[in-house]
């Protein structure tokens, strides 16, 4: 769980990458069917005055340390307890005298905050940073067990918990839909891995393959490799079986297909020796059927990904934003949620996407820095959502050219243009109202915005 913060006063300021307040009218407003309302239905949790008792959570696999302490930070209770049916069962038994009870732990996610939840405890999650600084505060010399860090949350979250912000849990659909697209991406990356392990396999046996062909996460590649395993496969293949494939696959090109033909009639004179083909080949067939099975589940990922997101009732909010196409919006929906109460500002999106810096300051030193602790798998969505923002939306490409022309790197470019994208999404959610570009335009022409004045300069 990261924490939104507030920018440090006046002798710490940091300069804004945006100048203008965007706004949204409030006049259209999406529409929410019944089940979708009893999909979105909230649960809640106790407010910070109703706490009477303050718990520390040190998960584990196995098992979990829990320590209670009063409004005195007397320690009344602590116990450990298995990860089971019957230990979470017993749990929740010893809590009930503790009506008033809130939790203190170091993650926002997994099995025990849903277990958590389940048992309807107001969760606090804790930065592995700031814990690490609680468990130093109580403990300088260094020992470390796990009773003592949960009795350091606790009393962490007893002094200064009211800060803090509780877990606020996301209904059905927005939960399902963020696990779902959380799973694609590791999967994604897995085949990412896998990609490149058939890469340098084929270098090392099969330069000719890597030769013909560019793009390795498309299927045919994969394909071409489990129907001509080695060099000496393919040209014994002959001239028939390659324009078959090629033509079965839709790659017959005019302008590529003769020297890919070319490319594989000449396979055999630069390759590896036999033993090595022989070897090697085993190992690219192998990953090639494995790249095969894995983009067969990612199809019904995206599949069930589509069919979440067109149920969800913030889908017309999400789906309408600028280059965000089919991956992106419920990526950016399942992230961020539609929930208008989650976010008080701008500044706390933007904290939790890391795309607002953040200002180091000490005597005359001052810096301003990339924010590190945030949601990274937003913070990696609004990076590709911002440059894809670019292809659909001309102000977001002036936008960029000016950070460009500025100095600053295509990342830093990216993080500058997905603070103003927040922004505006910031605004859509709270007035349930979906993206309109003629809407943003007026509203740029109305603030006087240097980015409308820059657009009007470029030609038609």
């Amino acid at each position: 769980m990261v924490e939104s913060s507030l920018p440090d006063g006046a002798a710490a300021a940091v300069k804004k990458s945006e100048r203008t307040i965007a706004r949204e009218a409030p006049c259209i407003r999406s529409t929410r069917d019944s089940a979708a309302m009893r999909a979105t239905r909230k649960v809640r949790m106790k407010s910070w005055n109703e706490i009477t008792h303050y718990a520390g959570f040190d998960w584990a696999k196995n098992h979990h340390d829990i320590v209670v302490v009063d409004a005195q930070g007397r320690v009344v209770a602590e116990f450990q307890f298995e990860h089971s049916q019957a230990g979470w069962k017993a749990f929740a038994q010893k809590i009930k005298a503790y009506p008033g009870l809130a939790v203190a732990i170091e993650t926002s996610q997994g099995s025990a905050v849903d277990q958590l939840l389940q048992c309807e405890c107001a969760v606090y999650p804790l930065n592995p940073l700031a814990a690490k600084r609680y468990r130093d505060r109580k403990s300088p010399s260094g020992n470390k067990t796990d009773r003592a860090d949960a009795w350091a949350f606790a009393d962490a979250l007893r002094v200064d918990g009211h800060g803090w912000s509780v877990l606020q849990p996301l209904d059905s659909l927005t939960q399902q839909l963020r696990l779902l697209c959380r799973d694609e991406m590791a999967l994604i990356e897995q085949r990412t891995a896998l990609v490149n392990q058939l890469q340098q396999a084929l270098s090392e046996y099969y330069p000719a393959a890597l030769e013909a062909f560019d793009d390795w996460t498309q299927s045919y590649c994969w394909e071409f490799v489990a129907e001509f395993p080695t060099p000496a496969a393919l040209v014994k293949a002959k001239k028939g079986r390659w324009n078959r494939f090629l033509h079965k696959h839709k790659l017959w090109r005019p302008q590529t297909s003769q020297k890919r033909l070319e490319i594989f009639a000449r396979a055999d004179q630069f390759c590896g020796s036999q033993a090595l083909s022989a070897a090697k080949s085993l190992l690219a067939v192998s990953l090639a059927k494995t790249l095969q099975a894995l983009q067969i589940q990612l199809d019904a990922y995206r599949d069930q990904i589509r069919q979440i997101f067109n149920q969800h009732p913030d889908h017309d909010i999400f789906d309408s934003l600028p280059g965000a196409g089919d991956k992106l919006a419920p990526r950016l929906l399942a992230e961020v949620g539609g929930d208008t109460q989650r976010y008080p500002d701008t500044q706390a999106l933007q904290c939790l996407a890391g795309t607002a810096p953040i200002s180091y300051q000490s005597g005359q030193i001052h810096k301003v820095l990339i924010r590190r602790q945030c949601n990274k798998i937003l913070r990696q969505v609004v990076h590709l959502w911002a440059n894809g923002s670019r292809q659909s939306a001309l102000w977001a490409q002036t936008y960029y050219e000016q950070k460009r022309n500025e100095g600053k790197s295509h990342a830093c470019a990216l993080r500058c243009l997905g603070q103003r994208l927040l922004k505006i999404l910031w605004k859509m959610i709270q007035t349930r109202t979906p993206y309109d570009p003629d809407l943003h335009a007026r509203n740029q022409k109305a603030h006087g915005s240097w980015v409308l004045e820059l657009v009007k300069q470029k030609p038609a």
